[in-house]
């Protein structure tokens, strides 16, 4: 049997349990030319909110009844003649929070677990990393001697993002809640300093930091902080909105900043990015990625919690905050 999540109720503000269904199906029966994966990990991202919600949006919003979208890594049990992937091959995708999945392969990248943890394919060797990659690089445009400050630095695309900042020799500040966070973010990642939200005046503390501003502000967090690095932006800033986790299960109409003219008076720039844009050149950076990995020159962290069941109090870590690094929920059974 398979067991599914299904996507039942849309929320309004926080999701509830009663968002979902756990439901058990049979096994789907294999077409020709198709495999049959069995999911080991799927990844929690607080773009999966946006999903349920019923607007448009840079993909289609999720159907009632449907299994709950997820990201997924797992292994493939059988094969119906499928021309690339073969029993045995581990493979990354859109599985969605169940345990088995019948798929033609599209939109799939085959991953070798020898060389990294099955959940670090889901990270920093994934979507989220592959986010930090082309968002840093290619939409914040960062050059040697930047200040960068990050939002959401201690999860798993701000904490990327500030690693490849500093590679290519940037200053980098990151933004996150509570001691133990930034600790991990200038002890462990390199930071050059971290601003505790929840303790910390953040406008106080970045003008200590950068006092003469910032050149990019990579924002995963929206609101507040979103408004004070607006205040705090150089000549030709570069602002990238990747997330907006603060306004996400807001009842309210959306928070949008007040002192955007800063855009103006600086000549600076703030562009949306979404990962999908660069598919063509993922595997470009998963092996830049991966030699970074490799060479110690990223860390990767991975909270990871066990059993489909628990998938609600799981997904809801991701606005409490009771996570680091990257989020994933383990739905293989031993």
């Amino acid at each position: 049997m398979n067991k599914q999540l299904r996507f039942v109720k849309r929320p309004v503000g926080r999701a509830g349990a009663d968002t979902w269904e756990l439901v058990s199906e049979p096994l789907p029966e294999l077409q020709e030319g198709q495999v049959l994966i069995q999911t080991h990990y799927v990844s929690l991202d607080p773009a999966m909110r946006g999903w349920m919600n019923d607007r448009k949006s840079y993909v289609d919003p999720m159907a009632l009844g449907s299994v709950m979208r997820a990201y997924g890594v797992g292994q493939v049990v059988a094969s119906k003649n499928h021309p690339k992937f073969k029993v045995g091959d581990y493979l990354v995708g859109v599985c969605g929070v169940q345990q088995y999945v019948a798929t033609d392969g599209r939109g799939y990248l085959a991953v070798d677990p020898t060389l990294a943890p099955l959940p670090t394919y889901l990270g920093a060797l994934g979507m989220t990393g592959m986010t930090a990659y082309f968002g840093i690089l290619e939409v914040g445009k960062i050059r040697p001697g930047d200040v960068v400050l990050i939002s959401g630095a201690a999860g798993a695309v701000g904490s990327v993002a500030g690693q490849i900042a500093k590679i290519k020799g940037c200053r980098v500040i990151g933004i996150a809640g509570g001691p133990d966070k930034c600790r991990y973010l200038t002890d462990e990642l390199g930071f050059d300093g971290a601003i505790d939200y929840k303790n910390e005046n953040i406008a106080g503390r970045l003008k200590e930091l950068a006092p003469e501003g910032i050149d990019v502000f990579f924002d995963n967090v929206g609101g507040d902080q979103l408004e004070i690095a607006l205040s705090r932006l150089r000549l030709h800033a570069r602002v990238v909105i990747c997330g907006a986790i603060s306004q996400y299960n807001s009842t309210a109409p959306m928070a949008g900043p007040a002192n955007y003219l800063s855009l103006l008076v600086n000549r600076a720039s703030m562009t949306g990015m979404i990962v999908f844009d660069w598919a063509g050149r993922y595997k470009e950076a998963m092996q830049e990625l991966g030699g970074w990995l490799a060479a110690g020159k990223i860390r990767s962290r991975e909270s990871v919690f066990e059993g489909i069941e628990n998938f609600p109090q799981t997904f809801d870590r991701l606005f409490t905050g009771e996570k680091q690094g990257k989020l994933a929920l383990r739905v293989l059974e031993n």
